[in-house]
């Protein structure tokens, strides 16, 4: 048995984003704080990075993991699901689907944000829901099976929203990643 260290770790989630230097990246929601400033710091001072947060307490959060990570983060308060952003604004969206929220199309919150993505995103840009099941952190692989919620209903949901080649990329140390192409 081997362990990895946990500067490794924390950079699982970020790669599976795919998220690279100099794109414009924007960020929808706060689950794991740790990813913000992580994705920030990927898009380097050649890209832009931006994150949409419900309230001040949740940008805070935000901005005290940009500060964590030494990158530059735009935080912008929306309670609403409209972004305060043009069309065509970012080239990679992450999704931070809180303990499945987002991630649950039922909702109809989580449907008009994820159209909002598609609206901000560029062509060829790619959104990315990060779902967290069992909580994060290199230990998850001890615990029971994450519990996410049907996939199928995530596939499904962008589908709707207008994105194309949907697909549920992984699931590792307690999140999954889907992904899909506007």
């Amino acid at each position: 048995m081997f362990f990895l260290r946990k500067s490794t770790l924390e950079r699982l989630p970020v790669a599976m984003t795919g998220v690279r230097m100099g794109e414009r990246a924007l960020q929808l929601g706060i689950d794991d704080p740790s990813l913000v400033g992580a994705i920030a710091g990927k898009v380097g001072l050649s890209g832009h990075a931006a994150i949409v947060v419900r309230d001040e307490r949740e940008a805070a959060k935000a901005r005290s993991a940009a500060e964590k990570a030494g990158a530059l983060v735009e935080v912008q308060v929306q309670s609403s699901a409209t972004l305060p952003f043009e069309n065509d604004s970012f080239d990679v969206i992450v999704l931070h689907a809180a303990r499945g929220r987002p991630g649950s199309f039922e909702d109809a919150a989580a449907t008009a944000t994820v159209r909002e993505a598609h609206r901000v995103l560029r062509a060829g840009g790619r959104l990315v829901i990060v779902e967290n099941g069992a909580g994060p952190g290199g230990l998850a692989f001890l615990r029971s099976k994450p519990k996410f919620p049907d996939s199928s209903t995530v596939v499904q949901g962008m589908g709707a929203a207008g994105f194309r080649a949907v697909r549920v990329l992984a699931e590792h140390e307690g999140y999954r990643f889907s992904e899909g192409l506007k």
